[in-house]
């Protein structure tokens, strides 16, 4: 099945390992990942040739990229491939799903279409994961993974990455969530790579910050010290941790004070601890912006501030604002960007890349930076250089910023490779996987401390030739710090992998039990298509109840034809019952529903959420209850709503032996909704057969008029529903 491509040794040892066992391999950047999952791919489809192939990325341009590298190197029928991304509409990625083969897609809408029953993972037998580092908290990889291991007939995965994680909790959970069984890791010195390596010379180049720079400085750190003894006053922050608290450590304090609150410790300095994290949080972004980007970028994030300042209601923003030495930061900042001095990294960028374009006039340079502003004005000096042509690199967009949409992602890209500009500046979005052959130089604007991420820019170069990376560094500044953090997490990673590799049997696969072969009566749970993304909806799975994703006018699941279920947040059912929303939602949920439910998630103190007197919300409960007649449900996270959601619907639908149908909901107002309302109403139809019995016949007087033998000819229609249809439309009304 595989043409134009000869493997090399390594890749051919790392498949031996990947036929066998779910593996995770770890291969420096430019190594041919994907090629060892090509191969993979050509095992599993002569072993199982009625099954299909999945490769998943977290970005559109990469998910080209794998369709162009099996276009190139596999024997398959272009249609027999298929791309799935937010830009391909579910029905027609249904359809897809048909006939292709070979699948590449994005995690999201993949997660989107096993939730609405739209494709099924049990034809699938290899499952790829590349960015593999990806697999853990919340991310759709996890669930994915999970979904796939358990539905699968023939499971195999494959985990790819450069750079798993520089923590060994970090790493076995990726190797956890994706159930591996082996790791193949090579790195640039192993003997089977090494000879594929291209040398990367790096250079450290040092600038020091301007006395006026250091005067803005001393007025933010001073500031943050004073917010840290504060802290450290109540008792919440250790003497030890004022002079060296990360960005990291602060969101971790900020949590944990918050997580209290939300227990119903609603304590003064409880909420006085979190108001001067969140002031503290604000002035260290602000530290490493004048000590790693600029002026201007500071000058934009300050005033930003003052602006908040004005409007807001949090205390936070309004006494930072307030204090005298965001002020004086302030007016400081604002002379030196009327003077329109600019940080020395600048001005040494320009050089460097003046140097690097009149020694090669076919440069190719990616400069990569934090943030876009800075990439904004980094085009903006970079266009002054002489053969210099800079294009900007950048996510789509978000509120206030610049943004390229993925169509034009894909387009900047390629005119790169095609050499049509010579020098692209890009934030983290082209860190990831990207393929882009003959490049010359990568430029870091700021050391990061991510190991992941550095191995990831640094491997934008090298890849078919020599490199060269260089890297920008504020002496004395967080710069420096942040350059040997990433180094040390680096050489880390490759200890704890080869650890692992070596000593540790991550998962080992759990042997079936009788109890797994006795199939469970399935319930039908009707959800808002609204509520795909919530944790609710993967829990209802996880239980075994069938979704469908619909648009429901009045409720949010329903659990029978009699049962609607409003769910709330704690904050959420709060703020609608001030507002006077919440009651006129009951209203409309009494009028459609027999037996209408509340269920409120969340774990916050109910009177703690707004000022509002105890017995106020206590009255409105009341209401709710003895006027509204319906009850109110109190879980403490998706998993418990789940659960009671689940209950109810078997309660209903195995117990009461009623059929879930959408006919509970507000009555359709549009033609074509009308007519699959009164269609779904036909015995065994429901909302899911309504919609094709209508397409076959046309219209309701053909569905009502049509055969038993033409009935059955739209699928799930058997034999037991085409009598029962023809029985309710035939006989004699009484």
């Amino acid at each position: 099945m595989i043409k134009d491509f000869e493997p090399r040794l390594y890749q051919q040892t790392i498949l031996a390992t990947t036929v066998e066992k779910n593996s995770l391999v770890v291969l420096p950047t430019g190594m041919g990942k994907t090629n060892i999952f090509l191969m993979l791919a050509a095992q599993r489809l002569r072993q199982y040739p009625q099954s299909k192939i999945m490769l998943l990325g977290p970005t559109r341009p990469l998910i080209d990229q794998y369709y162009n590298v099996f276009k190139q190197h596999f024997e398959i029928k272009e249609d027999q491939m298929a791309i799935f991304t937010g830009h391909v509409n579910p029905e027609k990625r249904a359809e897809l799903w048909k006939t292709a083969k070979i699948i590449f897609s994005t995690p999201q809408g993949l997660e989107n279409d096993i939730i609405s029953n739209k494709i099924s993972l049990k034809e699938v037998s290899l499952l790829g994961f590349d960015e593999a580092h990806k697999a853990v908290g919340n991310y759709a990889y996890v669930w994915i993974a999970e979904q796939y291991q358990k539905s699968s007939e023939f499971p195999r995965i494959i985990g790819m990455t450069a750079s798993p994680g520089s923590k060994l909790e970090q790493i076995q959970d990726v190797c956890k969530n994706l159930y591996i069984e082996a790791i193949e890791v090579r790195t640039e010195f192993d003997p089977d790579v090494r000879p594929y390596i291209q040398e990367i010379k790096i250079r450290w180049i040092h600038v020091d910050l301007p006395p006026s720079f250091i005067q803005i400085r001393n007025f933010l750190d001073d500031f943050m010290k004073a917010k840290l003894k504060e802290i450290h006053k109540m008792g919440f922050l250790g003497a030890a941790q004022i002079k060296a608290m990360s960005k990291k450590d602060l969101l971790l304090l900020q949590g944990g004070l918050q997580g209290r609150l939300a227990q119903g410790e609603k304590d003064y300095w409880v909420m006085k601890g979190i108001s001067l994290t969140a002031e503290a949080i604000k002035v260290h972004h602000a530290l490493e912006l004048i000590e790693t980007q600029g002026i201007e970028a500071l000058y934009k994030y300050l005033k930003q501030l003052q602006s908040q300042a004005r409007t807001t209601k949090v205390k936070a923003v309004k006494n930072l604002v307030q204090d005298l030495n965001f002020r004086s930061a302030l007016v400081k900042t604002e002379r030196l960007y009327e003077a329109k001095l600019e940080h020395p990294k600048m001005a040494m960028l320009r050089e460097v890349v003046k140097e690097l374009i009149q020694k090669n006039p076919n440069q190719k340079t990616i400069v990569f930076t934090q943030y876009r502003d800075s990439a904004l004005r980094i085009i903006e000096e970079l266009n002054k250089v002489v053969n210099v042509e800079p294009r900007i690199f950048v996510g789509q967009m978000k509120k206030g910023e610049t943004g390229l949409s993925q169509k034009e992602q894909k387009k900047v890209l390629d005119e790169f490779r095609e050499g049509k500009f010579n020098t692209l500046v890009a934030t983290s979005i082209a860190e990831e996987g990207l393929d882009i052959p003959k490049v010359d130089t990568v430029i870091f604007y700021e050391p990061i401390p991510s190991a992941i991420r550095h191995i990831q820019r640094k491997g934008r170069t090298g890849r078919l030739e020599k490199g060269e990376v260089i890297v920008l560094v504020t002496r004395k500044t967080r710069d420096e710090a942040y350059k040997w953090s990433a180094l040390q997490k680096e050489q880390r990673m490759y200890r704890i992998l080869k650890d692992l590799k070596n000593k540790v049997a991550l998962q080992e696969k759990k042997q079936p039990t009788l109890k797994s072969y006795i199939p469970e009566e399935q319930v039908t749970i009707f959800a808002d298509y609204r509520e795909k993304g919530s944790g609710t909806i993967k829990e209802l799975i996880e239980l075994g109840a069938k979704l469908k994703l619909e648009k429901l006018e009045t409720a949010d699941y329903l659990a029978s034809e009699d049962v609607g279920v409003e769910l709330k947040t704690v904050p959420d059912f709060v703020n609608s019952l001030i507002d006077g929303r919440l009651l006129s939602q009951l209203k409309e949920l009494k009028k459609n529903f027999e037996k209408p439910v509340v269920i409120v998630e969340g774990t916050q103190d109910i009177y703690s959420i707004r000022n509002v007197h105890p017995n106020a919300i206590r009255g409105l409960l009341t209401t709710i209850v003895v006027d509204y007649n319906i009850p109110i449900l109190f879980s403490r996270n998706p998993k418990e709503t789940a659960s009671f959601l689940n209950i109810i619907a078997k309660h209903e639908q195995l117990e009461e032996r009623k059929d879930v149908f959408l006919h509970g909901d507000k009555k359709p107002l549009t033609l074509k909704e009308l007519q699959e309302y009164i269609i779904s109403a036909l015995p065994g139809v429901g909302a899911t057969l309504a919609k094709p019995l209508l397409r076959k016949f046309k219209t309701v007087k053909d569905v009502i008029n049509a055969s038993e033998e033409e009935l059955k000819d739209v699928e799930l229609i058997g034999d037991k529903k085409a009598k029962r249809i023809k029985e309710l439309t035939d006989s004699k009304y009484g």
